[in-house]
């Protein structure tokens, strides 16, 4: 026998019934999305290493430690590169707008789903491939756009009854308000050095920024009385900031100013914000984003500003089901049960002119051991949670006619339909989709 091969560590199989959940947030998100007038985009699972390492920043834990990374040598088609899996999809989507002009007639909203790799060690919530939702909106420059897109994030809660989150936002300013704050904050870190970890120290000169984002509780007193950058902030930025504060106050949307969220990636200015829960341990971020006004000129394009956010998908399906939330599982209409292999060229034709009528239909199939007994197939029809059996008994195709059998009502009714008149009967048979 040959041996058994698994799924990749950190990377896990979505099957039914679970797969069901993803289905009907896919769909939530979908429908949410065209209310707010965003776009789906869709962008390569696989880049140019470079793209990473420009975009989120050389001395990140994501391009240090996780990206999966592998030099693509093929000689044959001269495609002799530096290849990453994407950890994010940020950079890939400003890439795009980059390459195909995007922006040329003004800004874009867009949004998208898929999954991103990072190597990191797997445990609740955190998965080596992993799935986000991205909104990215391109070419606008006030805080009016940072509130619509935290709005949007609310309202998803909303759709799909997630209460158990809590909003932090700040500003980082800009470039060289951080600058001013950096070298006041490599001064600290520096007065202090016996108090930083091994991370810390190397980032200090480097990064010291990400210092603040630690989360070693041995530091915490001497990042509480850190510089905070706030303090930093020029007219421009602090408008910018009171201006996405006034949106949100007067949409009612509580939220805490965290001076310490300062986001793990490089690309960010002015506005931060996180949707974060304290129901899944130490991965309690749901939600983050911000503004990156310099990423389209870090990646070659031409100035724009932007701001977007990303949701993990496993994730919000975790905190869901912590919760208790129940979510809307599609069963099909109606169950066909054939006790006889002779009856299924008629049952066939008719499952297909009720599926082309909208009605979803399961039929039963034939196993090694044949189609089974009436009174199993009727197991199966119950199990399947059909609301109707179809049965294709040989009396009832004499006559023409399919006994219908309410499977859910606890009325166990029986109805005899000519097959002849389908499309007068065939919507009785509907009950209202779930929404996936």
């Amino acid at each position: 026998m040959a041996e058994k091969l698994n799924a990749v560590k950190g990377m896990n199989d979505i099957l039914p019934p679970e797969s069901a959940r993803w289905e009907w947030l896919e769909a939530t998100v979908r429908e949410l999305m065209a209310r707010y007038a965003y776009r789906n985009v869709r962008t390569p699972i696989l880049e140019h290493t470079a793209l990473f390492v420009r975009g989120i920043g050389e001395v990140t834990d994501i391009v240090e430690k996780e990206m999966y990374s592998f030099h693509d040598r093929s000689d044959k088609y001269g495609d002799n590169d530096h290849l990453t899996l994407r950890p994010e999809n940020t950079a890939g989507i400003v890439r795009a707008a980059i390459e195909h002009n995007m922006l040329y007639d003004g800004g874009k909203r867009l949004w998208a789903i898929g999954p991103m790799f990072r190597r990191e060690k797997p445990q609740r919530g955190r998965f080596r491939q992993f799935h986000q939702i991205d909104v990215e909106a391109l070419g606008f420059a006030g805080p009016d756009v940072d509130a619509e897109l935290i709005l949007l994030a609310s309202g998803l809660w909303k759709a799909i009854g997630l209460t158990d989150v809590r909003l932090e936002i700040n500003s980082l300013g800009q470039p060289a308000e951080r600058a001013q704050h950096r070298a006041q904050l490599i001064a600290h870190f520096d007065a202090h050095a016996d108090q930083l970890d091994e991370d810390a120290r190397r980032r200090l000169h480097s990064n010291p920024l990400r210092i603040l984002d630690t989360k070693n509780p041995a530091m915490k007193a001497v990042v509480e009385s850190a510089p905070k950058l706030i303090d930093f902030l020029g007219a421009e930025s602090l408008a910018h900031f009171e201006g996405l504060k006034a949106i949100l106050d007067a949409n009612d949307i509580a939220y805490t100013i965290n001076p310490r969220l300062v986001r793990g990636l490089d690309y960010y200015n002015l506005s931060v914000f996180e949707f974060v829960t304290d129901r899944l341990g130490s991965q309690g971020t749901v939600c983050a984003g911000g503004r990156y006004d310099g990423l389209f000129e870090q990646l070659g394009g031409k100035p724009a500003p932007a701001v977007g956010w990303a949701i993990g998908v496993e994730r919000v399906l975790e905190l869901l089901k912590e919760q208790g939330t129940a979510v809307p599982v599609s069963t099909p209409d109606a169950y066909a049960v054939v006790p006889d292999a002779a009856a299924m060229p008629v049952a066939l034709r008719t499952l297909q002119q009720l599926r082309d009528a909208g009605v979803r239909v399961q039929m039963h199939a034939a196993t090694a051991d044949g189609l089974g007994s009436f009174k199993s197939q009727f197991k199966k029809a119950d199990a399947s949670g059909a609301a109707h059996a179809l049965v294709f008994g040989a009396d009832e195709l004499a006559r023409g006619e399919v006994t219908v059998k309410a499977l859910r009502d606890g009325s166990g009714a029986q109805t005899a339909r000519p097959l002849a008149e389908l499309p007068a009967w065939a919507a009785t048979l509907q009950s209202p989709a779930p929404n996936n």
